[in-house]
């Protein structure tokens, strides 16, 4: 194991670690969103956050709210997968400028695709173009290191 861990340059690594922690905020933003637009919209989900007022029931179908709601579930079955995958990468002793460069494009793409889906809505191919480059640079660290581990 020792020597796996060898296999890490501190570039790549402190690299990592740095658009990991972005992609850790971002996703955390999400979150905030969400709640922005619930209160914009009126539209709470849990009868406890209701405004007291007389009829008020909980609404579970704005679209506003849902399209941030899917794009951060969509963060979550996509940016998950690249922390581990790119720690595990790192192991493979990686070119620098090619694993450097992924990280960058993952997180890049990702920030990007939340714009164009949950904050300023942009016709496809916006949302996909910036979904498969993000899911593109993972799935080649998890073939590359499969690979490298076979």
């Amino acid at each position: 194991m020792t020597s796996l861990l060898q296999n890490i340059n501190d570039e790549v690594f402190r690299t990592y670690i740095f658009w990991a922690a972005v992609l850790v905020v971002k996703m955390l933003a999400m979150s905030l969103l969400t709640g922005r637009q619930r209160f914009r919209k009126k539209a709470f989900a849990n009868p406890e956050d209701l405004p007291p007022k007389k009829g008020a029931t909980p609404k579970f179908d704005d679209p506003d709210v849902e399209r941030v709601r899917r794009a951060h579930r969509n963060d979550l079955e996509n940016i998950l997968p690249f922390f581990t995958v790119g720690l595990l990468y790192m192991l493979t002793n990686p070119e620098p400028f090619i694993a450097i460069n992924l990280f960058r494009a993952v997180a890049v793409a990702r920030i990007v695709h939340t714009l164009v889906y949950a904050v300023v809505v942009i016709p496809q191919p916006a949302r996909g173009l910036s979904w498969g480059i993000a899911y593109g640079a993972t799935a080649y660290m998890a073939v590359k290191t499969a690979l490298f581990f076979l």
